[in-house]
């Protein structure tokens, strides 16, 4: 049978119908759900759906497996009655291992892209503090262990830390939020005026589309 609703045939379906149904989707087992082994639908274009991914386990935690060298921690903004507060850098974290010699911000219009950047010598040490930032680290090392990985890190002054990204990598961020993004830089080496320690591949060039397996 069918139900007409403004010249348009609707098949009826009972309600036992849709109770067997989702019946029928609360047997999916719990590791079915978090592999995403589930039915393909039967729906037209269903082929070109693409199973949804989280950026974090049950705990918390990032799914990125990082690449050698590169360090995400963490930092929380602590309310208080007048605002928030928000740790940047101590330097009793090991992470730095190596003192605060020199601190510049950078800001990066909504939109807009900043890559691929690589410091043969120096270590870069990012903290977003305001905006909405996708960090990404590409490991071109030859001999390193994790040679070819590709790390995303979406930050904000909402989810804060302080990013370390060793030489030699190739890296770079897009600003996907609506404002302006501001971006503290306290890199292990002072800025040479005469032999930037800075080797550039322009994101949307040819070579970069060749070597580096990430699309902005």
């Amino acid at each position: 049978m069918a139900t007409s609703l403004g010249g348009t045939w609707w098949p009826d379906v009972h309600s036992s119908d849709l109770i067997a149904s989702r019946r029928e989707v609360g047997r999916l087992s719990s590791s079915q759900i978090e592999n995403h082994d589930v039915m393909t639908p039967d729906v037209i274009g269903a082929e070109e759906l693409i199973a949804k991914k989280s950026a974090v386990d049950q705990s918390g935690n990032l799914r990125n497996q990082p690449i050698d060298g590169v360090i995400f921690r963490p930092t929380r903004p602590v309310p208080h009655e007048d605002g928030h507060v928000t740790e940047v850098a101590r330097a009793s974290w090991e992470i730095l291992q190596a003192p605060v010699v020199q601190v510049h911000i950078t800001t990066t219009f909504p939109g807009r892209v900043r890559a691929w950047g690589l410091h043969p010598l120096g270590t870069d040490r990012l903290f977003v503090v305001s905006g909405l930032v996708k960090i990404v680290v590409f490991d071109g090392r030859n001999p390193s262990p994790t040679r070819g990985a590709v790390n995303e890190f979406v930050v904000s002054e909402k989810n804060p830390g302080l990013l370390i990204i060793p030489p030699n990598l190739y890296h770079g961020w897009k600003n996907i939020g609506t404002t302006e993004a501001i971006i503290i830089n306290m890199p292990d080496r002072m800025y040479n005026y005469d032999q930037p320690d800075a080797l550039d591949l322009p994101w949307d060039s040819e070579g970069a589309a060749r070597i580096i397996p990430y699309r902005w």
